[in-house]
């Protein structure tokens, strides 16, 4: 994955310095008060996801729930 130069960096953060997101708070989600959730990945992690969400067109969310759930069912059928 490639990296921002100074410059790209510098107008993101302008941008996001200049104008402020919309939220919808009525419905859960990442950046939500009832749905946010801080989660530490290791690198190693992290590439995996990105790599699976991008070739499936999934969230990540989406793809750690799968993983969840298929954790939990592995485990109810030992």
């Amino acid at each position: 994955m490639a990296r921002m130069t100074d410059e790209e960096a510098d107008a993101l953060d302008e941008l996001w310095t200049r104008t402020t997101p919309e939220i919808d708070t009525s419905k859960p989600g990442f950046l939500t008060r009832k749905g946010f959730t801080m989660v530490s990945l290791d690198p190693v992690t992290a590439t995996y996801l990105q790599a699976k969400a991008a070739i499936s067109h999934h969230s990540l969310s989406e793809i750690i729930g799968e993983l969840v759930r298929k954790e939990l069912t592995a485990a109810a059928s030992a």
